[in-house]
């Protein structure tokens, strides 16, 4: 039934686009309507001995459907979705052909397994597992000899309606609670007679995270580490001190990260009272935290000499890791007496106590960089990156919504808005003949001429207050990011504009900024801007860079810093020369290309010959990308961006051109601040290790 209102609800949204092009006759949005996805169909075969069939096809983005039936009957057209076709076959196994069709004409053909038999299902097999990696979810799969389809009922309810399970499908069920579950499968033909199996099944939960922790980015200098695989912690430190608490400690290990594990957690404490820390000159405190508990929260508190100690609450989502980055101010408004020159001591509790266990990892103090410029005076804009604009319930968190890759393309007019601020105080809004306009502003959320007073045409001051870590714009129409966003809410008329807006602005980098502002006090919604400079480095691997042009810097062996296995020596480097001058262009904005030029290395993967010739798509630098770099890990975002070699991915070696991944993960490590190595495993625990020296030209 969900999957029904889903395709009727899809074709509503069609025929109001629609209406509305009817109106305005702008048809260019067609141009970016794709072809029909994740087409299948549903079939149900009536137990009557008839050979009655239902076909009802599904898809995504289509708006009528073909159905072939595969028994040399006509054709059936224009079916509309949510609605199926009825066809009486003669015993037998057919392949019916769906095809999907969108709204500009695009279609996307399937074929559909139909069996149609008169006898009752024999040789029932249900194959039922727990899934790997989504807590209390179950996959389930059957075959039998004759069966057409099967319903399944996952035991979770008495009155529950089943799930329908095509011929050579699998399903998913995720349960509220883990235990022990009858499930139950009927396998159906065309006969009257069905066949079942059942059985008592135990639901598990994934009682441990699978990945480890959000990796710190953070100077060892500006940080004082309580647990971090990343920092150095103190020495001695006692994780599980004996203070009669009835919570179980274990450290464990997740794709190389160590993590503390507090089972049924009462009260727990972390002691290193025999080398205090001093985090006086710290700023914030840092913890990451997952519980495979629904409803469970935790409380930490820092204890200093005395003791001295105060509560915070940490909200915990269930299956995920949750990080928090709490003032200390926020301890010592509660208890003054805390003194985090001399902390001794931290405490961890359950809420409700013993109700739940936590996971624990990158426990510290940190405070923001102390060689970061914060000179505010500059020309800024929203980095043209994933994320780097979104809204979430806390500073920090934009779950809620993010724009995406897909989304930077799509608002350029945006991304290429500057704020500047000027040496005199004064603040400009300078967004060009278009930037992003939306429906409150009677546009259409798209491109189009700035709307008053949001448009930069009034005087505009600033004022920077790098102690309290704000910027507030004095002027009808100034702001940051988000036109609509305001301390008092979110407007809905342009007349609504405030003469001030005031800010949270967190120095990064000292090119790069994170803004935040609540859109009214207390309404928990948090809208927040990645800005960074124009006209600087933002990155230290921004620019163009090339392989080396001598032997050996490009070879693979078993590991890194070994190319026994081949490299190219100095005949390859002159061979290779269409390659060798191939460029890997990082931009200051986010934005990353492959410029290939005329010709480049073609391998006979790629339809090619092992020699210089046209470079070959995805792999040609067509493809808009982006990079992330992190912590000595590069990531390119963009389908055939490559760096190196570009057969190489993280799951292995490419075989076909049209397999190359949407993104490509590798490890960068600086040789000197023109030189990096390269290196990318080709397919998790392979061995096989692929590696490039690029320099900077």
């Amino acid at each position: 039934m969900m999957r029904f209102i889903k395709y009727a609800f899809s074709l509503c949204l069609f025929t109001l686009v629609a209406i509305s092009c009817a109106e305005d006759d702008n048809l260019d949005y067609a141009d970016k309507i794709t072809a029909p996805t994740n087409v299948t169909a549903a079939v149900s075969v009536t137990q009557d001995n008839t050979g009655m069939v239902t076909i009802t096809p599904l898809a995504e983005g289509a708006v009528s459907y073909n159905v072939n039936f595969g028994d040399g009957s006509e054709e059936v057209t224009e079916i509309t979705p949510g609605n199926g076709i009825e066809h009486v076959y003669e015993e037998g196994t057919y392949e019916a052909t769906i095809t999907a069709v969108s709204l500009n004409g695009l279609t996307t053909i399937v074929t559909q397994s139909v069996v149609v038999s008169f006898k009752a299902p024999e040789n029932l097999v249900v194959t039922i597992e727990n899934d790997a990696a989504i807590s209390k979810q179950v996959n389930l799969s059957a075959v039998a000899d004759f069966a057409t389809m099967y319903e399944v009922y996952f035991g979770e309810s008495t009155d529950e309606t089943p799930m329908t399970l095509n011929l050579e499908e699998t399903i998913s069920y995720q349960y509220a609670e883990a235990g022990t579950y009858t499930i139950k499968v009927v396998a159906k033909s065309a006969a009257i007679e069905t066949t079942e199996y059942s059985e008592e099944f135990v639901v598990t939960a994934i009682l441990q995270p699978l990945e480890g922790a959000p990796t710190p980015i953070r100077s060892e200098a500006d940080v004082l580490s309580v647990f971090s695989d990343s920092y150095t912690d103190p020495s001695p430190i006692d994780y599980y001190p004996n203070w009669g608490q009835t919570t179980t400690y274990t450290q464990i290990e997740v794709g190389g990260d160590n993590i503390i594990q507090y089972g049924d957690i009462t009260y727990q404490g972390i002691d290193f009272s025999s080398v205090p820390l001093d985090a006086s000159a710290m700023e914030f405190i840092h913890v990451d935290v997952w519980t495979a508990n629904a409803d469970f929260d935790a409380k930490m508190s820092p204890i200093s000499a005395g003791p001295n100690e105060t509560a915070v609450t940490l909200e915990l989502n269930q299956d995920q890791w949750t990080s928090f980055d709490i003032p200390l101010s926020t301890f010592t408004d509660q208890n003054p007496a805390v003194d985090f020159s001399n902390i001794i001591q931290f405490k961890f509790e359950g809420v409700n106590s013993g109700a739940g266990t936590i996971f624990i990892d990158n426990l510290y103090f940190y405070k923001v960089p102390s060689d970061v410029e914060t000179g505010i005076v500059g020309t800024w804009k929203v980095a043209s990156t994933a994320g780097a604009l979104g809204v979430g319930p806390a500073a920090g968190d934009i779950s809620w919504w993010s724009c995406d890759d897909a989304c930077v393309a799509e608002r350029a007019c945006y991304y290429d808005d500057t704020y500047v601020f000027n040496e005199d105080g004064s603040f400009e809004n300078v967004l060009g003949s278009e930037t992003w306009v939306e429906g409150w502003q009677n546009g259409s959320d798209g491109c189009a001429a700035p709307v008053a007073p949001h448009d930069g045409s009034n005087a505009a001051t600033y004022v920077y207050n790098a102690d309290e870590n704000t910027i507030t714009l004095n002027g009808i129409g100034a702001f940051i990011g988000l036109p609509k966003g305001t301390n008092t809410g979110e407007i809905s008329n342009p007349a609504d504009a405030p003469e001030s807006i005031v800010y949270s602005a967190t120095f990064i980098d000292p090119n790069t900024i994170s803004v935040v502002i609540e859109t009214g006090t207390g309404s928990g919604t948090f809208w927040q801007f990645t800005l960074v400079r124009e006209g600087v480095v933002a990155s230290p691997l921004t620019g163009t860079w090339q392989l080396a042009q001598e032997a050996g810097a490009l070879g693979v062996g078993p590991s890194v810093g070994d190319i026994s296995w081949w490299n190219c020596d100095d005949a390859c480097v002159a061979d290779r020369a269409c390659y060798y001058d191939d460029a890997y262009i990082f931009g200051a904005d986010g934005s990353f290309k492959n410029v290939l030029g005329s010709e480049t290395w073609v391998e006979s993967w790629q339809n090619g010959a092992d020699g210089c010739a046209t470079p070959v798509a995805p792999h040609d630098g067509s493809n808009p990308a982006t990079f992330i770099y992190d912590n000595n890990v590069l990531t390119l975002n963009g389908l055939g961006a490559y760096i190196g070699l570009p057969k190489g991915t993280n799951t292995g070696e490419l075989s076909n051109p049209a397999d190359a991944p949407d993104f490509v993960t590798y490890n960068v490590s600086f040789i000197d601040n023109n030189t990096i190595s390269v290196s990318i495993e080709t397919g998790t625990g392979s061995g096989t290790f692929w590696q490039f020296k690029l320099e900077r030209i």
